[in-house]
């Protein structure tokens, strides 16, 4: 329960021998003081965990403060966090090693953040001891100045001047007290004890002069008034945490600056005072209970997003590289989420982290398996297509139709039915077995399209698709329609020479519809290309992608230049809804460009 203290000599004698000076500073009063396991609540419960890129972010952002050495504490908590990340990181890389064979003791990794955060830790030790010498001098000049405040108080009941207004004079003394700053903690308590000592010898002077005495009693009565009326108005306060930093705010005015009263009011204040004191702090159990709520919801979502991780790492039917590739995206933003969530119970909190560490482990583990596993496949996927590229190049001259153009169909169906190859021999080995192709089937159309073609059902064929496209709209649909056309279009021969401007006026057509229905020619499915128009259609896809990409980067870099961009800045809204668009097309055009190459 909360006492008053009334600067009397017995009261006096109730300041507890060992008291911090922080505590007597701001309050005055041992028993006024709030409970300090209030703010520690607090400050556990607005912690929210932060990545390790943002806690080196921060920590640099502290240092480049004028007065670093003062966030002692934040700081600390972020060199924790960031020693914590790069820690659990290099474990992860012990376990790659490890799971890959190899002997534990070999080991050798350096975190690429470990430079950054061992100097800002450096400097910050630096700012740090700057710091403590600047308070040291500064306690020291405090301590002079309070000295002198004891001086004045204890000249004020001793050697005052007549016609002195006592009442003044010891206002401003109680100020000035209140206002002076910090001294060391092993000056403070003789420093205080010493002041409310000549504080009451005052006051005892003061019993002599019956008019100051009613005139102080006045004005602290009315103090005590204000002070109870604010008291009340925290009842209803809802921020409980503020409600009890206010309230630790209130009792020490009423020790600085609503002491003493007449005897008649002094028990009925303060007890009515007390009273209110006592509510508020029974408060506390609500604001315990809305942050243990709070946390459970937060152990409940970290439990979940552990769990679904785990699931992603026994999938229930045999995974492929598509489902891998997902779920490393999803497993990503899982990672995201676990860290922004909020805290948990701190007696489940170390289990909670090293349960979802463990799962993401064991995510990669099952991750790199399957791509070890992986290469062995893919080293006899290449062989397979090495010797189909063989047999093609072995008959690309041959002009036996009836026997090369079924062979060649069938490796080509073979081709896109072997799954992948090591990346880096993609890219030679689809060329390889396309120029094969290519000079067979060149070679098939040059000597028989003429005897075989009838140029003109061909033409008359096109100009009913030219009509046909003429009709096309941007009605639901349309676009199918437009592949389908330009398929169709695509297994049509040859046409008479002088009727050969048909192309080009399909091709003008196909690009204004396609402009109306907002898509881009190379992003239309269609079959039926011959393999120069394939590879054709492919250099315009590189191209492109080529371009977007640096579209892309320059926008991204035009954000940097905001302090703090958001897509929810009304001036930045339109460049992420472009570079959005530009991604979704960038997208389309490698996967278009990925089933050229593989022949799908």
């Amino acid at each position: 329960m909360i006492t008053e203290n009334n600067l009397s000599e017995n009261e006096e004698n109730k300041i507890p021998n060992e008291v911090s000076q922080e505590t007597l500073e701001n309050t005055a009063s041992h028993d006024a003081a709030p409970h300090e396991d209030d703010t520690e609540h607090m400050e556990e419960h607005e912690e929210v965990e932060i990545s390790l890129a943002d806690a080196l972010k921060e920590m640099e952002k502290i240092i480049n403060t004028p007065n670093a050495g003062e966030n002692f504490k934040r700081f600390n908590q972020l060199k924790e966090k960031a020693s914590h990340y790069i820690h659990d990181e290099v474990e992860d890389k012990k376990h790659e090693y490890t799971d890959a064979g190899n002997a534990p003791e070999n080991f050798s990794y350096e975190h690429p953040s470990q430079a950054k955060y061992s100097a800002l830790v450096n400097i910050f030790r630096e700012k740090h001891d700057h710091f403590q010498k600047g308070q040291e001098e500064e306690q020291k000049k405090n301590l002079e100045h309070r000295q002198s405040i004891i001086e004045r108080l204890k000249n004020l009941y001793t050697n005052s001047e007549p016609g002195t207004n006592l009442f003044k004079s010891i206002r401003e003394i109680k100020e000035d007290w209140s206002k002076a700053g910090q001294v060391a903690k092993s000056e403070f308590k003789i420093l205080n004890n010493n002041y409310f000592h000549h504080l009451n010898q005052f006051y005892q002077m003061l019993d002599l002069n019956k008019e100051f005495l009613e005139q102080e009693y006045s004005h602290n009565l009315e103090k005590r008034e204000h002070i109870i009326a604010r008291a009340k108005e925290l009842e209803n306060e809802p921020v409980i945490q503020k409600a009890l930093n206010e309230l630790q705010y209130l009792h020490k005015l009423w020790k600085e600056e609503a002491e003493p009263v007449a005897e008649e009011f002094r028990e009925k204040t303060w007890e009515e005072f007390k009273e209110i004191s006592n509510k508020i702090h029974e408060r506390k159990s609500e604001l315990s209970a809305s942050i243990e709520k709070e946390q459970a919801a937060n152990l409940e979502k970290k439990s979940e997003i552990i769990a679904e991780i785990k699931k992603l790492s026994e999938p229930s039917e045999t995974p492929n590289h598509n489902y891998w590739q997902n779920a490393i995206k999803r497993v990503e933003d899982l990672r995201s989420d676990f860290l922004k969530t909020g805290s948990v119970p701190r007696k489940l909190s170390n289990q909670n982290w090293n349960d979802f560490k463990t799962t993401l482990r064991g995510f990669n583990t099952t991750k790199n398996n399957y791509y070890k596993s992986l290469k062995g496949s893919q080293q006899a996927n290449l062989e397979e297509k090495l010797k189909l590229i063989q047999t093609a190049q072995d008959n690309m001259n041959n002009e036996e139709w009836d026997i090369s153009v079924p062979l060649f169909k069938k490796l080509q169906e073979d081709w896109k039915k072997i799954g992948h190859v090591p990346k880096s021999m993609t890219n030679k080995i689809w060329d390889e077995f396309r120029d094969a192709c290519n000079a067979f089937f060149n070679n098939y159309r040059e000597k028989s399209n003429t005897s075989t073609d009838n140029w003109k059902e061909n033409y008359k064929n096109k100009k009913a698709l030219l009509d046909e496209l003429k009709m096309v709209s941007n009605d639901e649909g349309s676009i199918e329609k437009i592949e389908a056309i330009k398929t169709a279009w695509n297994n049509i021969g040859k046409v008479p020479r002088d009727k050969i401007s048909i192309n080009s006026e399909f091709n003008k057509t196909l690009r204004d519809k396609l402009k109306i229905n907002k898509i881009n020619e190379l992003e239309l499915k269609e079959e039926g290309l011959s393999e120069n128009q394939l590879t054709d259609k492919a250099r315009k896809i590189k191209n492109q992608i080529s371009d977007l990409e640096a579209e892309i980067v320059k926008l991204e870099n035009n954000l940097s230049f905001f302090n703090k961009p958001s897509r929810e800045n009304p001036l930045l809204r339109d460049t992420y809804n472009t570079i959005d668009e530009k991604k979704a097309h960038l997208e389309t055009l490698k996967q278009n460009l990925h089933n050229i190459i593989t022949g799908e």
